[in-house]
């Protein structure tokens, strides 16, 4: 059975003493759950988060880092320094590395390889812009940078892959796809899956749904059968809004 997965990804916002509001505020309205729970903080309080939720259920995440293992590469982070302060999850390819950043496919594929290689979990991301919809080239544009980031992946490999739809133009826009846009391109996307590898395969995978989630939508978007979960964003700065879309399900 797939995995139930709601991650927070925090940005670029809370300094050290407002992570650790944030952190504390979280435990003390989170409840357990069969859901797997997941912050990302800013690296600064990467450290900090994993101690203050070492023995809990809620694991804590990186929102990027660099392929290689060390080197002259100023102001990047590689795997094992994440490993080094308990951190075993990263995000890669948020549509915002790829739009500011200009992260590519290829970068990418090589960050999925350094984290796999590091034991870490991927929740990978992807999706297309406005634009590209309107255009209804979003099928092809979600798997092309599915294929090109993940597709020389072993099937062992994808044990540590989680999917993550962004669809660009509902992120900190207050636009979401609705439940029906966001089952059908999920359900494409494990179609994809099975296309490359198998049906066993893709119905392992588990595929979240990123853009505006929020505790009003978040129960309607989970009942869909191909999602399972979400990425979240301003919803996540939050601890009550962040564990009512915990529960959602």
């Amino acid at each position: 059975m797939r995995k139930q997965i709601v991650a927070g990804n925090w940005k670029m916002n809370k300094d050290y003493v407002d992570s650790e509001i944030l952190v504390s505020k979280l435990l003390e309205t989170h409840q357990h759950s069969d859901v797997d729970v997941i912050i990302a903080p800013p690296f600064t309080n990467l450290l900090a988060a994993s101690h203050t939720l070492k023995s809990t259920s809620i694991a804590v995440a990186a929102q990027n880092m660099h392929f290689a293992e060390s080197g002259a590469y100023t102001g990047e982070i590689s795997a094992e320094m994440l490993k080094s302060v308990g951190v075993h999850t990263v995000i890669l390819g948020h549509s915002e590395r790829r739009a500011y950043f200009n992260e590519t496919d290829e970068l990418l594929a090589k960050k999925v390889d350094a984290a796999l290689a590091n034991d870490m979990r991927v929740i990978f991301c992807f999706g297309e812009e406005l634009t590209e919809r309107k255009a209804g080239k979003e099928n092809e544009v979600v798997e092309s940078q599915i294929k090109n980031a993940l597709f020389h992946l072993s099937e062992t490999s994808w044990s540590q892959i989680v999917l993550a739809y962004e669809p660009v133009w509902a992120i900190g826009t207050g636009e979401t796809a609705t439940p029906e846009q966001a089952q059908d391109m999920h359900a494409f996307i494990r179609k994809t899956l099975e296309n490359q590898y198998s049906a066993t395969l893709a119905d392992s995978v588990s595929i979240l749904y990123g853009g505006s989630v929020k505790p009003a939508n978040a129960k309607e978007i989970f009942s869909k059968p191909d999602v399972d979960g979400g990425l979240i964003g301003g919803a996540a700065l939050d601890a009550e809004m962040f564990n009512a879309i915990i529960h959602s399900f």
